[in-house]
């Protein structure tokens, strides 16, 4: 078994599969690295884990609230977030170096093989999967693609994801600052946030667009500029600019979605299982990762076929309702109504906490703002649910 990419996805995978009696091979050049993104791990992801890595020694910020305003409101709604020990933890924000690591410590403690080498070419032949590295070739019988938006697995043995199913996030590490809060500011263009997460030893601030919204990265990095400048956020820190792509697939893009074929899985931010409101990926890179290991571990005869249905089912149907509640999400009378709502209703600040933390489904958000009396929220998520 290959698995190229040991990110989240790819490390869990391998550790899954070789605690599990699998041949494992992990190639990467890199990891583990930072990575330009906000570091947020909820509760959900934690606990995937939980067995295999000690979360306690992982360096990391516990939040204790989230910041949301709205672009041109000054005034900010503060949600508390439920933190008080280790097995209650909403979210927490941890360097991606450490996070990975020790996943990727956990795969290699597992048994897996872990090649430091950038992957140049995957070929499928009738024994199995030749892949090409930098340092070697290596034979799998089967491969698992965990190699992020720009897969090369996915570029070789699917179809690689369109500018359109594709987001920029951009922005900058402020180094030598750090909070126990996160702050949101919700924008209508590009639809989407601002957004600063406190790291151990520094802040991940950053915006995220489309990468067909026609906004350049330099464009939006100096937008996340003056909005640190009018917040004052990260004053007196050392700036360290960022980009990456990320997954941000439509609707329409979720039912068409492939990650899986013949001998093959794709996991993670190749699979392009992100949330397109949230862009939170770590949980289902977790999740994806384990169900690719427990497919291939089943000993069913087409663990491809087991693997897709799964994602599918259980993670694709969500993230399809998610893209149809994006349009009107970050609308500025969503917005509008929604800080409203936060301001004056605890019930709403709980929805929003659960949204942040990964506990709200977005199948059931209609209904659970609908008994919050919130009829502007409720009907407007209703009829954004009923839009194709």
């Amino acid at each position: 078994m290959a698995i190229i990419g040991a990110g989240p996805s790819g490390a869990w995978a391998a550790c899954c599969l070789a605690r599990g009696g699998a041949r494992v091979a992990l190639i990467d050049p890199t990891h583990p690295r930072e990575k330009p993104c906000g570091g947020g791990v909820t509760g959900r992801a934690l606990a995937l884990v939980a067995g295999a890595l000690d979360v306690d020694r992982l360096p990391a910020c516990v939040i204790r609230s989230a910041r949301f305003t709205r672009a041109g409101l000054g005034e900010a709604a503060v949600v508390p977030l439920e933190n008080r020990d280790s097995a209650s933890r909403s979210l927490i924000v941890a360097s991606r170096a450490d996070f990975d690591g020790l996943l990727l410590a956990a795969a290699r403690d597992a048994g897996a093989e872990v090649i430091a080498a950038r992957v140049t070419d995957v070929a499928a032949d009738r024994r199995g999967f030749l892949v090409a590295t930098s340092g070697r070739e290596v034979y799998a019988a089967r491969v698992i693609g965990a190699d992020g938006a720009n897969s090369l697995v996915r570029r070789r043995l699917a179809q690689p994801f369109g500018r359109a199913e594709l987001s920029i996030a951009t922005g900058y590490f402020a180094h030598g600052v750090t909070s126990d809060e996160i702050v949101i500011e919700l924008v209508a263009d590009p639809p989407g946030y601002l957004w600063s997460f406190p790291r151990p030893t520094h802040l991940a601030i950053g915006i995220c667009a489309q990468a067909d919204a026609g906004a350049t990265a330099t464009a939006l990095r100096a937008r996340t500029a003056d909005w640190m400048r009018a917040t004052d956020v990260a004053n007196g820190a050392r700036l360290e600019p960022y980009s990456w792509p990320i997954p941000s697939l439509t609707a329409r893009g979720f039912e068409a979605l492939t990650v899986a074929g013949p001998g093959w899985l794709l996991a993670g931010d190749a699979a392009g299982l992100v949330d397109p409101i949230t862009r939170e990926g770590i949980y289902f890179a977790l999740l994806s990762g384990w169900w690719a290991a427990d497919a291939i571990l089943s000993g069913t005869a087409d663990p491809s076929r087991r693997y897709e249905d799964r994602v599918r089912d259980e993670i694709v149907s969500e993230l399809a309702r998610a893209a149809r509640f994006k349009g009107r999400f970050f609308h500025p009378r969503f917005t509008r109504l929604l800080m409203d709502a936060l301001h004056h209703s605890a019930q709403i600040r709980a929805v929003m906490a659960d949204l942040v933390a990964g506990r709200q489904s977005y199948a059931g958000l209609k209904w659970r703002l609908a008994t919050t009396l919130d009829a502007g929220l409720a009907w407007s998520v209703w009829r954004t649910s009923r839009t194709r």
